[in-house]
């Protein structure tokens, strides 16, 4: 995921004067009314509006986005107004959390017990953040939901996937549920276009390229589906996302 510009001047300003303590960062935070802004012109259309964590549509889904501290501002409250640590998660802080307690859910990405420090200050020399330009090679997925640490890694590599995984709670069950359903998808529209003759590389683009400055759910699950293909057609059409 790659940062576009360094957000808004409201942002900019706070930032000139950073927090330096965590109650301050929680309680200035708390106090900038600049987020929506921040959120819905900058960050979300930076991602595509996919969560920079699970890649879910969250907006699809009805639980909505929220400003994430890739490093939490309770742990490093200098950069709690700093654009380059800022990103759009799955789960706003009110309705979306509400309906995960309402249909029992496991909250993943930023609100994650594990992101959150409630077992512990996240290790950042571990953890695989989403604006490290190569962050895809850390992980792999399946026809079965399932998330693992991506192949060809260093032992170093490998722990920090996994370690990052399970922060997040990338393999809760409704994030397993969603994937294997969405590769479901793929595989049935990729079956009934072999079979009808009909053109598979608009099929691709559909599910790969984006449309209003939007992209599907789950695209590294579609680009691992789709494989080398998919990668020949982003290097002719899309080559900002890779």
């Amino acid at each position: 995921m790659k940062k576009v510009g360094l957000g808004t001047n409201a942002l900019a300003a706070q930032h000139v004067n950073p927090p330096s303590t965590p109650t301050t960062a929680t309680s200035r935070w708390a106090g900038f009314n600049g987020k929506p802004v921040l959120l819905n012109h900058h960050l979300l259309d930076e991602q595509y509006h996919l969560c920079c964590y699970s890649e879910v549509r969250a907006d699809e889904l009805g639980i909505g986005y929220h400003i994430e501290h890739v490093e939490n501002k309770s742990q490093i409250p200098a950069r709690t107004f700093d654009y380059l640590n800022l990103a759009a998660s799955a789960f706003d802080s009110d309705t979306g959390l509400q309906q995960a307690s309402r249909q029992g859910w496991e909250v993943f990405g930023g609100h994650a017990p594990g992101k959150r420090g409630v077992g512990g200050p996240i290790d950042m020399s571990l953890f695989v953040s989403p604006h490290e330009p190569d962050c895809a090679k850390y992980f792999t997925y399946t026809s079965d939901g399932e998330v693992s640490p991506g192949p060809n890694l260093t032992a170093e590599e490998f722990d920090r996937a996994e370690y990052t995984i399970k922060v997040l709670n990338l393999r809760s069950q409704l994030l397993v549920s969603l994937r294997r359903s969405w590769w479901d998808e793929l595989d049935q529209c990729w079956l009934d276009h072999t079979q009808r003759q009909w053109d598979l590389e608009r099929l691709m683009s559909v599910d790969l390229l984006p449309s209003n400055g939007k992209l599907r759910p789950f695209f590294s699950v579609t680009m691992h589906f789709y494989k080398d293909a998919a990668l020949a057609l982003l290097q002719q059409h899309a080559p900002e996302l890779l």
